[in-house]
């Protein structure tokens, strides 16, 4: 599938899920690369190495996994009801990978991100409690890519973004773990987008 034809699908899932119509598409180029429309958050990138000089917007740490020039896009509706979907192309084919919302922005290395976005903080960090680290207390995105390297996630939660609180989708090696000691580890982080999914 082509690329604009795979985000337009996904764009469409998205719409569907958030019950909303539609919101208009944002080009990836500086200051209109981001579309907010009240609670729509639209964030298309394409995936780069690290420049310090001109951070991307979406950043790889291992090609072999998330090629430069695979393309990414978050999408957002935030509310009570807050939907998060992830859309990929061009990442290593036939391949699950774990991926979920982080607190700080992308940086020159995958730890730059920080933990995971929680709702309710876990006092113990990092956190590998279940009580904390699940799909109803994080934003978790897991997707397994077809043979183009293609695939679309998304999740719903009952509970809005805290100011200043998250910065960034996280792609990490393989799908998340559940399991009390482990909860919420998928291994090495790949990629990074920043997205703004919360105020300020």
């Amino acid at each position: 599938m082509r690329r604009p034809v795979f985000f337009l699908v996904a764009a469409l899932g998205f719409l569907f899920l958030v019950g909303s119509g539609p919101a208009s598409a944002a080009t990836d180029t500086p200051a209109t690369n981001i579309s907010r429309i009240k609670n729509i958050i639209i964030t298309p990138a394409v995936f780069r190495a690290w420049n310090a000089e001109r951070p991307p917007r979406a950043v790889t740490y291992d090609p072999g996994m998330v090629p430069v020039g695979a393309a990414v896009g978050v999408l957002a509706s935030r509310g009570p009801r807050t939907v998060v979907g992830l859309a990929v192309h061009g990442l290593a084919p036939t391949h699950t990978f774990g991926a979920h919302v982080h607190q700080k922005a992308c940086g020159a290395s995958g730890a730059d991100a920080g933990p995971h976005y929680q709702n309710v903080s876990d006092p113990t960090q990092p956190s590998v409690d279940p009580t904390f680290a699940n799909p109803r207390n994080e934003v978790w995105l897991d997707l397994t890519t077809d043979a183009a390297g293609s695939a679309v996630a998304f999740a719903v939660v009952n509970w809005d973004f805290r100011p200043g609180g998250a910065h960034s989708v996280v792609i990490h090696e393989h799908a998340t773990a559940s399991a009390a000691g482990q909860a919420g580890m998928a291994g090495d982080r790949l990629a990074c987008v920043n997205v703004p999914l919360s105020d300020g």
